[in-house]
């Protein structure tokens, strides 16, 4: 429990300008396209082949994981990501453990992953017993830079875990020139990218494994799953053996090393495959919803909107956003008053240093891109039930708020 009881004044006072304030509770629009309702920050739109897929899983009896959608899954994902290969899982968090695990991670090496990230990403490698390494971000999109990962690798570094933050491709041509000439395996954390682009080439089949979370909130979603993909045959035959409880291909209950339990069941994939079908459609709306947030906020003082590098395609999973002193408003002020207005956001991640979790593992360690992101970054409404009159009222709602903040220099809270 990290609390003023537990903590040296300075780290306490570090860790209080830092962490977001607790979420503000979600009110009712006033008025506008959903007038009496509310914008979540991500909604499911299962609008493809979903409902005819789960009924014939019903129709067939087929529910579990040996159903034929599972593979019809990875046949239809491999491609999506650049890949020979795609194998399902229950997800995202699986995948990335199941993917480092495949690899022969375990006690006494080291992965080095980004401060900047959703927790899971440390997570996965704690699973296996190795230690996660943090490196800071860099501070155009957040993802973990390039310049620092050089200094962070040891002679006990196996590994280099690459985020594509919120949708944009990390500076994946630096980190294999840097795995290659160390020898260390490069893995994609692409949970939040499905169907990015560098340099014409899919995120997902740029390291020697991808992994992706299919939960609700994702670009393409199965409710909850993962896929890891690769196009190395040997690492294939790994992932599944230990996806699988690590069944002997040709004698039942015969278990020659450790194995888990991280299938995906036929409902799911059914589900997945159809989202698949539509991902070419689906990024385009969010790409366009982009655009339409672009025009409307630019404007607007104290705002700095998301960018996008030469040859990087990002999928903006979210509209991320970061609110500087000309606004008015402080971040936490801001997603008060727009939450207040029915309007959902979420802050950025909290690094993972400063995680309840990981405080001892990291004290005394600052990472200031990481904790400037978590301080002043939030992400909008974005996912394709949104439509241009949506964009057009959530940004006018921002703008009212701009201009009733105090002046600059003076934000509210």
């Amino acid at each position: 429990m990290l609390t003023p009881a537990t903590l040296a004044p300075e780290d306490w006072n570090a860790i209080r300008a830092i962490v977001p304030d607790p979420e503000p509770a979600l009110g009712r629009c006033p008025a506008g396209p959903r007038r009496g309702g509310a914008y979540p920050v991500a909604e499911t739109r299962l609008v493809g082949n979903e409902r005819r897929y789960l009924a014939e899983c019903v129709d067939t009896n087929w529910i579990s994981s040996r159903g034929p959608f599972v593979t019809r899954f990875e046949r239809a994902f491999a491609p999506e990501a650049g890949c020979e290969y795609a194998v399902a899982c229950a997800n995202g968090t699986v995948a990335l453990h199941l993917a480092l695990a495949a690899l022969g991670l375990g006690p006494g090496d080291e992965v080095i992953v980004p401060a900047f990230t959703m927790i899971a990403t440390a997570n996965a490698v704690r699973y296996t017993g190795a230690e996660p390494v943090l490196v800071d971000a860099e501070p155009v999109h957040g993802n973990i830079d390039p310049d620092r990962v050089e200094a962070a690798i040891t002679p006990r570094t196996r590994a280099i875990v690459a985020v594509h933050i919120y949708g944009h491709p990390a500076a994946m041509r630096r980190l294999r020139a840097i795995a290659d000439a160390r020898g260390l395996a490069l893995v994609e954390d692409a949970a939040e990218a499905h169907g990015a682009e560098l340099d014409g080439a899919r995120v997902g089949g740029l390291g020697r494994a991808g992994t992706f979370s299919f939960y609700a909130n994702k670009i393409v979603t199965s409710g909850e799953g993962g896929m890891v993909t690769t196009s190395d045959a040997a690492l294939e035959r790994v992932l599944r053996r230990l996806r699988d409880h690590a069944f002997h291909p040709e004698r039942h209950f015969w278990h020659e090393y450790l194995g888990f339990n991280y299938r995906m069941t036929n409902l799911q994939a059914a589900v997945g495959l159809a989202q698949t079908e539509r991902l070419g459609e689906i990024v385009e709306h969010r790409r366009r919803l982009r655009a339409l947030y672009d025009e409307r906020l630019r404007a607007i003082p104290g705002l700095e909107l998301p960018g996008e590098d030469e040859g990087a395609r990002s999928v903006f999973w979210m509209y991320a956003i970061r609110i500087g002193a000309d606004f008015g408003a402080s971040r936490d002020g801001l997603r008060r008053r727009l939450a207040a207005r029915g309007i959902e956001t979420r802050t950025f991640f909290v690094p993972i240093h400063i995680q309840p979790v990981y405080f001892d593992r990291f004290r005394g360690r600052r990472f200031p891109v990481a904790e400037s992101l978590c301080r002043h970054g939030l992400y909008l409404p974005t996912s394709e039930a949104l439509e241009e009159r949506d964009v057009d009222w959530i940004c006018g709602e921002i703008a009212d708020i701009h201009r009733r903040a105090a002046p600059a220099g003076a934000a509210a809270s």
